[in-house]
């Protein structure tokens, strides 16, 4: 199209000194505006990931003055865009108009009125399988892979992004890199390197489909580390919270079945009863005795064979932790548990305590006290994982060891 685009990054959006972003963009306004009419070439300022500069994360993300000014001049941008003035100085000839292109992940992270209809125009890319199958297939273009192979490695990946094939070509190519190394020396490749008079040689890739199922598998194995890990979960948790409490409504702490169960003394006293004397609890009234019936659990013989209940937790499930079993079961998300001891804590280096798909609120509760009676000196938190975006939800901590 033979349009020079004007960049700027999200790294921009920040200063020490305020004001200067804002200045930045009008500065940079002008600079693709003097493109149009100096040199009769079409221009486009380029912004991008906005949302990492400019987007408000979640409460521990800092608010400055220079969000405000960028947001303040971008909208002003948009409302006037051929009368962009530097501070200090006035231009009274109108500029051309100049489009303002902005990449990123959330938009939702941004200032409201700046993404408004009539200030902003969206556009949500998601390829479908012939995109996918397109631009993988030009990716893989210069190693000779056929149409086929192209299929069978999307099918093989199905839920990875398109990155994800462009870093698994650049992995095989690494492999090329290391070898060169290895086969030179750590000590002396760079001597090499800046007295080369020619070009190392190097072998033709391995592109074979055997070997790009194996290094696609080991890229799928750090994703998945890093989802264990879980360590930008505690940076955005006040995020995840705020949106659990939008997508059920309330707070966990305000809900009607929670609140039943403490107006009846139930949150200390939720526990199973093996003895053949047990006696149900009588309900008061015909609201509570309704309720009472969906949330009393009843553990089959078949499940809890599986478990010594001689090892199961001495303290009750807290009203709270109730609750949450119940939406998750009712919500039909997978249950996970993990666990983790005091010092590794700090590290983030939770290990998985089991997970469980089931409809059955009691199997569930059952399978948490088990983890919770196998490590009562460590920390154990319980979480729900959405199906379709494969992201964790409700995330809590639901045992701390006792100091």
């Amino acid at each position: 199209m033979k349009v020079e685009a004007v960049h700027m990054s999200a790294g921009e959006m920040e200063s020490p000194d305020a004001g200067d972003p804002s200045r930045l963009v009008r500065l940079r306004y002008r600079e693709a505006a003097d493109i149009i009419r100096k040199h009769g070439k079409m221009s486009v300022l380029m912004v991008n990931d906005i949302d990492a500069g400019a987007g408000r994360i979640d409460g521990g993300t800092q608010y400055t003055v220079n969000t405000q000014l960028v947001n303040a001049t971008l909208m002003n941008i948009a409302d006037n865009p051929t009368n962009v003035q530097l501070p200090g100085s006035y231009d009274s000839e109108p500029l051309p108009r100049v489009p303002i292109i902005v990449t990123g992940n959330d938009f939702g992270t941004l200032y409201a009125p700046l993404v408004r209809d009539g200030r902003m125009e969206k556009f949500y890319w998601e390829p479908t399988r012939d995109d996918r199958l397109g631009i993988v297939g030009g990716i893989f273009e210069p190693d000779g892979l056929t149409a086929a192979q192209v299929e069978q490695l999307v099918n093989h990946f199905e839920g990875q992004s398109i990155d994800f094939f462009g870093a698994l070509r650049s992995s095989i190519y690494d492999e090329q890199v290391l070898a060169f190394i290895e086969q030179t020396g750590f000590d002396k490749v760079g001597m090499k390197l800046a007295n080369l008079k020619e070009k190392p040689n190097f072998q033709k890739p391995d592109f074979s489909l055997e070997h790009l199922f194996e290094k696609g598998e080991a890229m799928v194995r750090e994703q998945q580390r890093i989802q264990e890990l879980r360590l930008a979960a505690a940076y955005n948790r006040s995020l995840a919270e705020a949106q659990t409490a939008q997508r059920y409504g309330a707070q966990l702490d305000t809900s009607p079945s929670l609140r039943a169960f403490e107006s009846n003394g139930l949150s200390q006293n939720h526990r199973v009863q093996h003895s053949s004397h047990s006696q149900t609890p009588q309900p008061k009234d015909a609201h509570f005795e309704a309720h009472f019936k969906d949330t009393q659990p009843s553990y089959s013989p078949e499940f809890t064979s599986r478990f010594d209940r001689s090892h199961l937790a001495t303290k009750p499930l807290s009203a709270e932790v109730i609750e949450q079993v119940r939406q998750l079961v009712a919500q039909g998300y997978r249950i996970g548990m993990e666990h983790v001891d005091r010092r590794r804590f700090k590290t983030g280096s939770w290990q998985s305590c089991g997970s469980i798909q089931t409809h059955s609120e009691s199997e569930a509760i059952a399978t948490l006290e088990a983890c919770l009676a196998a490590h009562r000196d460590e920390y154990i938190r319980l979480f729900g994982i959405e199906p379709g975006a494969r992201r964790r939800i409700m995330e809590t901590i639901v045992q701390r060891p006792e100091h």
